[in-house]
């Protein structure tokens, strides 16, 4: 009976998938089965021939492997490697190549043969590749295969470089990289334009050829893409979905990357549900958008026919439950996000008293509090509250050289015309300019230049706070020091920011903070900064009272926004504000127009924004709620 209600569940996916609860319990299984064919092919005298992967999905197995070895002893000595792909043109010795890659994370801590390793050759001259390619598809065979690949999988749906157009038959050869690939990889190269067009490749005919085949996702990133390769009809536009061809390929992710899975988005389509309050929420938001109606015009027919005849049975009858969820939705809105004084906050999301509170913003990045909360932000300020902001990296990586050049030249120019001594800043002028002339890609900045594009942002980000209304002195610029320490060691304390969280903190004892829950962003540094937050509100709430008063709101709509059932409290904009946040995010003119890492959405960040905010109140108009020009949306993090 477990198989058939397994089977049921999974009935949309065409290859097996196996769901941990995070990357580090997958990783660690996915290095025992490595570590289990390479000791069994030991027993035997037999090497192992595995095909690997880089980026950063495998990073937690290679550590795996590597504490097997030097804890356990597992040994490397029969084994032979041949990695799928190589940026091209690339050398071994760039930080950014495969090669380097493999030996930070594995190879420099085993026991392996380095002649037994094999990775695309991205040296060659082009005329060279084909000739390459064909020798490294035969010493593959010449070793009888592979016994196991593993895989990641890039949001176009690539395996390997296999962008969208490869052919399932396809063998080792050079491609040209998917734009959104090459945006991905922006960060690492220090700019979009910096990352490599072409790769040497593992065909996906050549993948096929492995005894197995693992695929390796993480990350609620990942989720759209891989259900498409899971649940989606075979298509040359993602290539992943190929390895539903397979009879020996095992899909592995974490409960993030499977959240948009059949079983686990929409899990009344395949199963009976223990129909949970915010479940319910979900699948009446869900049925209304499918069906293009308001939720109090959905019928019993509606719900029988989509999957939902379980959840009409046992709560309702069908009407009850939609005057339920448009109730939820409509107490979700409010033009008060510090709370409405003098009223009853029973059915509001958040309390009326006090009715001045003391308000922390935290902004990842010097222009993310505009960009994303910059309406109700404004309101705050507005209604009177005691708001504080800090920003809490420098930003510094965003800008550009030649932007930073320019405050340099006006600098030199200014003393220059007050006849002030400027030899200094002739030689950090000369200096500078000598340096962005001969820089590498994704090369550290000296001190002096990393210093000068964090004031660009520091002026930016104290302009557009003080647009918003705020004083000098509540204006905060942390320039936390993981931001730079990160750009040249992975492995950074996070005390020293968590200290000065706490120090912030303990200053304020705000009633609300607001905090960045969009760990969408290409470098990590939401997730990061809304984790120091949160250990810094933990420890203070160990010894001080006041931090049990406090409610922590979360913001998105950088990246991406919340789904309407997640969303807890919605703050409506009128058009008036709205032309005021976009002033608000023009202060930022370093980061207008082209950002250095814009992601893989074009738009310009003021656009986003407004498209974002705009497409929120359009959906709770369709719900049949209020129409309003935009709103943003937040919700309330459970402790």
């Amino acid at each position: 009976m477990a198989r058939l209600n397994l089977l049921e569940e999974t009935r949309f996916e065409k290859l097996p998938v196996t769901v941990y609860p995070d990357k580090l319990t997958a990783s660690k299984t996915v290095a025992k089965r490595i570590a289990d064919i390479i000791i069994r092919k030991a027993a035997k005298g037999e090497n192992a021939v595995l095909g690997l992967a880089t980026g950063v999905t495998p990073i937690g197995v290679y550590a795996e492997l590597v504490r097997l070895h030097k804890e356990d002893g597992l040994s490397f000595k029969n084994v032979i490697t041949f990695n799928l792909d190589e940026y091209f043109p690339m050398l071994p010795s760039s930080s950014q190549s495969y090669d380097a890659f493999m030996k930070e994370h594995l190879f420099n801590h085993i026991d392996i043969d380095l002649t037994n390793v094999h990775i695309p050759d991205g040296t060659l001259k082009q005329e060279e590749v084909a000739a390459f390619c064909l020798a490294y598809e035969q010493k593959i065979t010449a070793l009888g295969g592979l016994d196991l690949q593993i895989l990641g999988i890039g949001r176009t749906g690539h395996i390997g470089f296999n962008e969208p157009g490869s052919a399932p038959n396809s063998g080792t050869r050079l491609v040209s990289l998917d734009d959104l690939t090459r945006s991905d990889a922006a960060h690492d190269f220090g700019a979009k334009s910096k990352v490599p067009t072409k790769a040497i490749t593992m065909g996906i005919g050549t993948i096929f050829k492995a005894r197995e085949i693992i695929l390796m996702a993480w990350s609620a990133k990942k989720a759209p893409i891989l259900k498409k390769a899971v649940e989606g009809d075979l298509s040359a536009d993602v290539p992943a979905t190929y390895l539903q061809l397979s009879d020996h390929v095992e899909f592995i992710v974490d409960k993030e990357a499977a959240s948009e899975l059949t079983r686990f988005n929409t899990p009344w389509l395949v199963k009976d549900c223990v129909w949970t309050d915010l479940l319910i929420k979900k699948a009446v938001i869900w049925l209304a958008k499918t069906l293009n109606k308001p939720i109090l015009k959905l019928t019993d027919d509606d719900y029988n026919n989509h999957g939902m005849a379980q959840l009409a049975t046992e709560k309702g009858p069908v009407y009850n439950i939609n005057i339920q969820i448009f109730n939820k939705l409509q107490h979700t809105i409010t033009g008060w996000p510090g709370g409405k004084p003098n009223a009853d906050d029973s059915q509001r999301p958040e309390r009326a008293i006090p009715a001045q509170k003391r308000i922390v913003v935290f902004s990842p990045h010097p222009d993310d509090d505009v960009i994303s909360m910059g309406g109700t932000f404004i309101r705050l300020a507005d209604q009177g509250h005691d708001v504080h902001v800090a920003y809490q990296t420098s930003g510094n990586t965003a800008v550009w050289d030649d932007d930073a050049l320019r405050y340099i030249e006006f600098s030199l120019d200014f003393s220059k015309s007050q006849n002030i001594k400027a030899d200094a800043i002739e030689k950090l002028y000369g200096d500078t300019r000598g340096f962005i002339n001969t820089k590498q890609s994704n090369q550290a900045d000296p001190a002096e230049l990393q210093a000068i594009k964090g004031l660009i942002r520091k002026g930016e980000a104290i302009a557009g706070a003080r647009f918003v209304g705020l004083d000098d002195d509540h204006i905060h610029f942390q320039n936390l020091p993981f931001y730079d320490k990160r750009k040249t060691n992975k492995n950074v304390s996070y005390e020293d920011d968590i200290q000065q969280t706490v120090a912030l903190l303990q200053q304020v004892k705000p009633h609300q903070v607001f905090a960045a829950g969009d760990f969408a962003d290409p470098h990590g540094t939401h997730e990061t900064c809304f984790n120091i937050i949160l250990e810094a509100l933990k420890r203070l709430s160990k010894t001080e009272a006041w931090v049990n008063d406090c409610w922590l709101w979360l913001y998105r709509g950088a990246w991406f926004e919340f789904e309407t059932y997640e969303i807890e409290m919605c703050v409506p904009l009128s058009p008036d504000e709205v032309e005021r946040k976009r002033l608000a995010i023009f202060k930022h003119q370093s980061q207008k127009d082209r950002p250095v890492f814009p992601g893989d959405d074009a738009r310009e960040f003021w656009v986003r924004a407004e498209d974002r905010t705009s497409e929120t109140a359009k959906i709770y108009n369709e719900l049949g709620l209020a129409e309003y020009e935009a709103m943003e949306a937040f919700v309330k993090w459970k402790f």
